[in-house]
């Protein structure tokens, strides 16, 4: 199953909403783990450590740091980026099918944009 890292500012709502309508996600918060108030770099080399791919809405600066870790060759399992104007109830849809459909590894190096 994927795992994911829920970046500081990302909406709770939405990780409500995921847990509801699937309570075995494995979902964790920055603020779960001690990363309140770090920088992007020390978030992404986090969840590479933990093998989780990070939940932003950070479009300004995340991309940048994890395409740097990709050229670097350093892991990087993935960001999906979602638009803090989507609709709630099409973020928790297109992560659910990205659970249900992906796999381990699959976002390795790749930036993803939600909406779809």
């Amino acid at each position: 199953m994927l795992k994911f890292l829920a970046d500081e500012n990302f909406d709770n709502t939405i990780v409500r909403g995921l847990f509801r309508r699937n309570p075995t996600l494995d979902i964790t918060r920055v603020q779960d783990v001690g990363l309140s108030g770090k920088d992007d770099p020390t978030v992404l080399e986090w969840a590479a450590q933990e093998g989780r791919i990070l939940l932003t809405h950070d479009v300004a600066t995340i991309t940048r740091y994890a395409y740097d870790r990709v050229k670097e060759g350093q892991p990087m399992p993935g960001v999906i980026e979602i638009s803090t104007d989507a609709p709630i109830g099409q973020v928790i849809e297109d992560v659910l099918v990205l659970v249900e459909c992906g796999q381990d590894g699959e976002l390795e190096g790749q930036v993803q944009y939600l909406p779809w």
